[in-house]
């Protein structure tokens, strides 16, 4: 359903500005997706120039006649007024990275074209687009998305992650490609390709936007952990938590270990986003976007309608619904590693013991959290341990650190003193482990800094003796 509202979207966009070449680039990859490729191929015909600049060669197609094409546009122009919008000034942008014999004649277009603005609604927030795994556009992908946001902010990057064996590692080495800046909705896009790999052309100072999206990056953590506890609370109580104070409770109610900088003020709309996507209603930005797909656009109701699909991105503060989503351990007996995943992003992972057969494959859930379980943090089982699925088996900490990396536990997750405490802050009480064998990498870039909570409540339980398999 999404990818047919995108291609209503790109369609009627194409009507109104048949002069964008970026636009009927972007469509004519809507049209590959669903396999029509005649249709995609007459768009990347039109695209022109930016066909080439992405996909780093000329169309096939491109010295056919163009008898065909132009009087289809000239039928096209008598039909409707052309409006130029910034599109326009983002594809001249991006032709003047690529061209740059032109680049004062381009940049002169592109100043001009900036005059039309889209009434979108701009954020003072600061963005980020991370490429797919294996994309081989990623400019293309990232213009997509960034035309997908419910609200734009008024900074964004795109940003790509390394990959390894199928996974993107959120701790590993992160390439800066570009950032789009636009301070206000009646001010032009500011366009700035930081990686000379994805541009012919010599990269722009990427040190502020580093800056931003570290300090991003570190908020998204709290985000993840946040979203993550606020989903787990939902599934346990089977109510939404009303404050934060909620999630963070003693034991044995210690969904989260503590609370961190900035998440106060996430909780209220982190939450109200949420609830938006578990509603499975149409939202009242969803229906405009039905509506205005089935109707003409004219000058006073032009909008693009793509930035309407929901409004719960807009509740979340313009933050991608991904950016939300629960995260999840995985173990891979392997190569013992323990790892912490939003999806296909490795966002954590430790080098683990574990027992060999006598650790158990399938999929459990942190039923209980416990500080120091043998009432000191030096004990059998160190200073955290986390219970699967009410069963003797727990991840714990250990007094044998010689024993990571080996099977010479009775069946439990040993980990690192260290490592152990910054999982016990990273997920909650519910999460989802998975116990495999043969599906994470064996290297992996470590976090240089630790994710911690700030503990606010008492997390022992002096009363009970455990008996984890160790």
């Amino acid at each position: 359903m999404e990818q047919l509202e995108d291609n209503l979207y790109l369609k009627q966009y194409v009507r109104n500005h048949p002069d964008n070449k970026m636009a009927w680039y972007l469509l004519g990859k809507q049209y590959l997706q669903l396999d029509k490729t005649a249709k995609a191929n007459y768009c990347f015909i039109q695209a022109g120039e930016i066909y080439e600049a992405f996909e780093r060669k000329p169309h096939p197609l491109a010295e056919s006649p163009q008898e065909m094409l132009e009087e289809w546009n000239r039928q096209q122009r008598k039909k409707r007024t052309i409006r130029r919008a910034i599109m326009g000034a983002i594809s001249l942008v991006l032709l003047l990275m690529v061209m740059p014999s032109n680049a004062n004649q381009l940049a002169d277009l592109a100043a001009a074209e900036a005059n039309a603005i889209i009434d979108v609604p701009i954020d003072p927030t600061f963005g980020v687009v991370l490429t797919d795994k294996g994309e081989r556009n990623p400019i293309g992908s990232a213009w997509e998305e960034l035309l997908s946001w419910s609200k734009r902010p008024s900074e964004a990057a795109v940003v790509k992650l390394e990959e390894q064996e199928g996974w993107r590692k959120w701790t590993g080495n992160r390439k800066l490609l570009m950032s789009v800046e636009q301070q206000s909705d009646y001010v032009p896009m500011e366009v700035k390709m930081l990686d000379g790999g994805v541009c012919s052309c010599k990269p722009a100072d990427a040190s502020t936007v580093k800056t931003k999206f570290m300090a991003w990056s570190e908020q998204q953590e709290v985000r993840w952990t946040l979203a993550s506890a606020i989903y787990q609370y939902k599934r346990m109580n089977e109510k939404w938590p009303e404050k934060l104070d909620d999630l963070i409770k003693p034991y044995p109610n210690n969904v989260l270990a503590g609370d961190a900088s900035g998440m106060k003020e996430m909780f209220k709309p982190l939450i109200a986003a949420m609830k938006t996507d578990q509603s499975g209603t149409k939202s009242p930005a969803q229906q405009q976007n039905e509506d205005e797909a089935e109707r003409p656009q004219t000058d006073s109701s032009q909008r693009q309608s793509k930035y309407l699909q929901s409004n719960s991105d807009q509740l979340a503060g313009g933050v991608d619904e991904t950016w939300r989503k629960p995260l999840e351990i995985v173990v891979d007996k392997s190569t013992h590693r323990l790892a912490v995943v939003s999806g296909d992003i490795i966002v954590r992972s430790f080098k683990v013991g574990l027992g060999g057969d006598k650790t158990p494959e399938g999929s459990f859930y942190i039923s209980e959290k416990v500080k120091n379980p043998n009432g000191r943090d030096n004990g059998q089982f160190g200073s955290r341990g986390m219970t699967l699925s009410s069963t003797l088996y727990a991840i714990h900490g250990t007094d044998e650190p010689d024993s990571l990396g080996q099977d010479e536990s009775l069946g439990c997750i040993r980990m690192g003193k260290q490592d152990v405490e910054e999982l016990f802050d990273l997920v909650p009480m519910g999460t989802v482990v998975k116990i495999k064998n043969g599906t994470l990498p064996s290297e992996i870039s470590e976090s240089k800094e630790r994710f911690k909570l700030n503990p606010s409540q008492d997390e022992t339980n002096p009363g009970k003796v455990y008996h984890w398999l160790g």
